[in-house]
């Protein structure tokens, strides 16, 4: 196995799971977002985990990532939250993939080729409430619903919408917020007002659910939460006890002396003030470790940090170990981890100015993982 490897921690993402039903009433299902490989965790292992851990449905952003599930013998209910393309009516029909819909021309599609595969397709009619993205305009709502409530091979399984600031503090956003809600409700029940039957109102994403228990309604969709990090920096004073899922490992392969006034990599954008040894890591930018992390990032090596220098390469970088060498080739090396001495997701994506989900997710999928239940 590759030096490099991300090593997924199942319990961990049990414990999560545990940690949001604290704030859910009994009732409120559970639907486990695992687009992007599961957040670049592995979405079939993933899967199972989170059904084991009482989810009622899993989610995925494309349609071929349902099918993969539902050929691992994946049974839940999966629902496809990105728009399909009016070539993938047979694989959402044949794999019973759930995709949410907003308007006319595509569910008179969807239903006409349900007619000709004489089956039921399930759908989720979704509602534009402000994040002006998908979804059809809550004044059309209703119309819709009762567009899929007469086609005959269709089936209302649930409405939806997003959020978008739901992870925010301020005053302007949790006004935005509470209008989405309540955009959202009514349309809701306008819609059953019309005595159509609506087994699933769901909207709740991570934000939501620690903040927004008005909005939880049947079923919530936690992404970031389940994997181990909180949506936003001020969503810390909520008392809930996340552990991150997934560690990044690698480990030194080449140690080599170089002298004071030697450069290191790509552009010679770093250059030693001393004799020093400088350690030789199989991971790079191919591998989901970014080129913005140049020069900010340090990693863990036997208990103790060291900077990655020079400019992080397609397949490898640099680490400074120091003029007085303490670490031997092979040693283990942490890019980030799950313990309170680690570095994680967070520290990365707050050096390379981006967020916990772009870290993770974008792990290549050359890199190993390794479950740990």
């Amino acid at each position: 196995m590759r030096a490099t490897k991300a090593i997924i921690h199942l319990d961990n993402l049990k414990h999560n799971i545990e940690e949001i039903k604290r704030f859910l009433k009994p009732q409120v299902k559970l639907c486990i977002p695992v687009k992007a490989d599961a957040y670049g965790h592995g979405a079939l292992q993933v899967a199972i985990a989170a059904i084991k851990a009482g989810a009622h449905a899993l989610a995925v952003a494309s349609i071929q990532e349902g099918v993969e599930l539902r050929n691992a013998g994946i049974v839940c209910p999966i629902m496809s939250l990105s728009l399909p393309t009016l070539a993938e009516l047979d694989e959402i029909l044949l794999n019973n993939i759930e995709p949410l819909v907003m308007d006319s021309e595509f569910i008179s599609a969807l239903n006409e080729r349900a007619y000709r595969l004489n089956t039921i397709g399930r759908v989720h009619l979704k509602i534009d409430t402000g994040m002006n993205r998908i979804g059809c305009a809550p004044e059309q709502a209703t119309d819709l619903a009762l567009q899929i409530a007469d086609s005959q091979y269709l089936e209302l399984a649930g409405i939806a919408t997003h959020f978008a600031v739901a992870d925010s503090y301020t005053q302007e956003d949790i006004r935005f917020t509470h209008e989405q809600i309540r955009s959202f409700t009514n349309a809701v029940h306008t819609i059953t007002a019309h005595s159509i039957r609506c087994p699933c109102v769901h909207a709740a994403n991570s934000g939501a659910i620690l903040n927004y228990p008005e909005a939880h309604f049947d079923m919530v969709r936690p992404g970031i939460l389940v994997y181990g990090y909180l949506p936003s920096a001020q969503s810390k004073k909520q008392k809930i006890q996340l552990r991150p899922t997934m560690s990044l490992v690698t480990q030194v392969v080449l140690i080599k002396n170089i002298k004071k006034g030697n450069s290191v990599s790509y552009g010679c954008r770093w250059t030693a003030s001393e004799n020093t040894y400088i350690g030789t890591l199989p991971i790079g930018y191919a591998d989901g470790l970014s080129r913005l992390l140049t020069g900010k990032l340090k990693v863990k090596i036997g208990g103790e940090f060291y900077p990655i220098v020079g400019t992080i390469c397609m397949d490898q970088c640099m680490v400074d170990l120091g003029p007085t060498l303490r670490i031997h080739r092979w040693d283990e090396v942490e890019i980030f981890g799950c313990s309170e001495k680690s570095n994680t997701a967070e520290t990365l994506a707050e050096q390379a100015q981006t967020i916990p989900y772009e870290i993770i997710s974008n792990i290549n999928k050359r890199v190993p993982r390794v479950y740990f239940e």
